[in-house]
């Protein structure tokens, strides 16, 4: 009478390990209840879980969503040594407004998924892309940070001072901050004047708040104005931006101009600025600067190639266009 084939049972340990993974990950049961379930120990069933992630049994697939563009975004990181880059889905059509709104919406959705409520933050006085930010942010159930301090003179002409005020107040009690003002312009007209101003007890004082910051959230500019900035008081004039445009300047951050490869344009310009000093802006850890746009785009790569920023929100068109370079 012929032998009937020997055919090895299934291995006991791989139908165990199937058995719980399939219980945990499609199941949604609980390991305290696969412990129950199958009489062993809650510590053998995490023991199990890991072993078939290691086997093979258990494989993790991250499926990236629409308007997420994860790849290019650590592309960036990679590239200009960033901690973080946010690519934000932006329609290629779309204007000017729709750009800052776009942009607007990416920053908020980012600073209220990041901030952890300790954090002392700059901001930017007279950017147009930080207003639109703030206008799209919800209020924070808890704190969301401990005090906003203005990182530049926030005093302008009246028709466009509200705009900077608003940064400042809306950004703290969307996060129930206390808000810090600088009651001084962004630019005077010599040396002697800003000298005199930072000596006042009152600037001494958001001196020593910009030395305390652990965060700044940071317009990206070109050398030309905003419209905002243009009627602020605060702009450069058409000469004196010349003057900027032949020595290389590309962009500013609270109005430190730099050049394409980063570096500072220093001299009588820079010496007539009451805003944080370029020393003690790189010294703040976490460096968020926001801009997009085809104007905007020197700049922005003059500010990474300076590490003037640690994480970047920018658009699709222009993040595609810095991964390139």
């Amino acid at each position: 009478m012929p032998l009937t084939p020997y055919t090895r049972p299934a291995d006991g340990q791989v139908r165990l390990l199937t058995k719980v993974a399939r219980m945990y990950h499609e199941r949604g049961v609980r390991q305290a209840d696969i412990a129950v379930a199958l009489n062993i120990s809650q510590a053998k069933v995490s023991r199990l879980l890991k072993r078939a992630e290691t086997v093979g049994i258990v494989r993790t697939i991250v499926t990236v969503a629409p308007g997420v563009y994860a790849a290019l975004e650590e592309q960036l990181e990679d590239k200009y040594g960033l901690a973080e880059a946010v690519v934000v889905d932006v329609d290629p059509d779309a204007d000017e407004r729709e750009l800052l709104a776009s942009l607007g919406a990416g920053a908020a959705a980012y600073l209220e998924a990041t901030l952890s409520g300790g954090d002392r933050i700059g901001v930017s006085s007279w950017s147009q892309t930080i207003l639109a930010m703030v206008d799209r942010m919800r209020p924070f159930t808890v704190r969301g940070a401990t005090e906003v301090v203005q990182l530049l003179g926030g005093i302008g002409a009246p028709e466009a001072q509200s705009h900077s005020n608003r940064i400042l107040g809306e950004l703290a009690r969307t996060l129930g901050a206390d808000p810090v003002y600088v009651q001084a312009p962004g630019v005077v007209a010599d040396s002697a004047i800003r000298d005199s101003l930072l000596s006042d007890p009152s600037m001494q004082e958001v001196t020593r708040h910009w030395n305390e910051l652990t965060m700044a959230i940071m317009g990206i500019g070109s050398i030309e104005p905003s419209d905002v900035l243009a009627t602020s008081g605060n702009a450069f004039t058409d000469d004196e931006r010349e003057s900027l445009l032949a020595q290389g300047a590309v962009g500013d951050i609270c109005h430190r101009i730099f050049r394409a490869d980063g570096s500072l344009v220093r001299g009588a310009l820079d010496d007539r600025i009451i805003a944080i000093t370029v020393e003690n802006l790189l010294r703040i850890p976490r460096r968020v600067g926001i801009a997009g746009g085809d104007r905007k785009l020197e700049a922005i790569h003059g500010a990474l190639a300076g590490d003037w920023v640690t994480t970047l929100v920018t658009d699709l068109r222009s993040a595609e266009a810095l991964a390139e370079r």
